[in-house]
């Protein structure tokens, strides 16, 4: 009898928890539904993904075959036609993939990176913290898109002769590893030197846990309104970054398109042809106002500051 007193004293306590955790998700969501451009950004994002992934099966037009050229938007196309005959709707959604497919690699190469190598630094603290922070400080001074765009001349320099070394994939690996970790590693440091000094660590730690079991089971854990909410923004930067290195001729080349590359090739377009500007242009717009929505609804909804929730 006296070895059920803990049992059941445990197993309150677990479904205590439980309880609170579900609790804890139904507050984030009403918050985050009560953020109406937040709720509008994802209802647009998910039409982009819909337009983007599933406008093939829709739209059976090949982005790689020649009609009329120069025909302004229509019935028949409705984004139009660019000076060579390609189908501009057909372009744009094969853009719009590659430009999604590079943010979503970016974002969950740069977040996993940032989260780990920020935990550490801020949890081991000494020579770890020391050259995780001044690697992440040298790197912050310089510009996103010229640490970019560096990398990617000299890497499509160096690629044997045939390669496509302007290949989506090697675009979003190059964005994610050499610009887009530094910012979340600095922001999970100072999270987890806060969290290391709480009693639940040190409690652990007196367990004999070690340190792998303490950052990964019991501070992360803590951290996954952060987590969320960077992952989110740096979804959006790197559309605008893919963009950007893209429009210089940097970025992906052909056969691939993003939507960055269809603004480099018809930027000269502008005045006789606008259609062939605006609409891969406005496909970066939404894709970066959405996201942005919907990381400041969940920032607002993690937020532990607002207690109160309207029914």
């Amino acid at each position: 009898m006296v070895d059920l007193v803990p049992t059941t004293t445990d197993a309150a306590a677990a479904g205590f928890a439980e309880t609170r955790a579900r609790s804890h998700r139904r507050t984030v969501l009403r918050r985050f539904l009560r953020h109406r451009a937040a709720v509008a950004g994802m209802l647009v994002f998910a039409l982009l993904l819909a337009f983007a992934f599933g406008g093939p099966l829709v739209w059976r037009h090949s982005p790689y075959t020649d009609y009329p050229a120069k025909v302004p938007p229509g019935a028949a196309f409705p984004f139009g036609t660019d000076r060579i005959g390609h189908d501009m709707l057909a372009s744009v959604i094969s853009g719009t993939r590659f430009s999604l497919q590079i943010a979503l690699v970016v974002a969950v190469v740069a977040t996993a990176l940032g989260v780990v190598l920020g935990a550490l630094a801020g949890y081991l603290r000494g020579w770890v913290d020391a050259t995780i922070s001044r690697l992440i400080d040298l790197m912050l001074c310089i510009p996103p898109l010229v640490v970019a765009a560096v990398l990617a001349r000299h890497t499509f320099t160096l690629a044997p002769s045939g390669n496509n070394a302007g290949n989506w994939l090697t675009v979003a690996l190059i964005i994610a590893l050499f610009t887009s970790w530094f910012p979340i590693a600095r922001t999970m440091r100072g999270m987890v030197l806060s969290l290391r000094e709480k009693e639940f660590v040190e409690a652990t730690r007196a367990l004999g846990a070690n340190t792998g079991r303490i950052v990964f089971k019991h501070i992360l854990p803590n951290t996954v309104d952060v987590i969320i909410v960077n992952a989110t923004v740096t979804v959006a930067q790197a559309v605008l970054l893919e963009s950007a290195l893209s429009f210089v001729g940097l970025g992906v080349h052909r056969p691939e398109a993003s939507l960055g590359l269809l603004i480099n090739e018809n930027k000269n377009e502008l005045a006789t042809l606008p259609w062939l500007f605006w609409f891969p242009f406005l496909l970066i717009v939404l894709i970066s106002l959405s996201v942005n929505f919907i990381g400041d609804g969940l920032r607002d909804a993690f937020d532990p500051r607002q207690r109160r929730v309207r029914t």
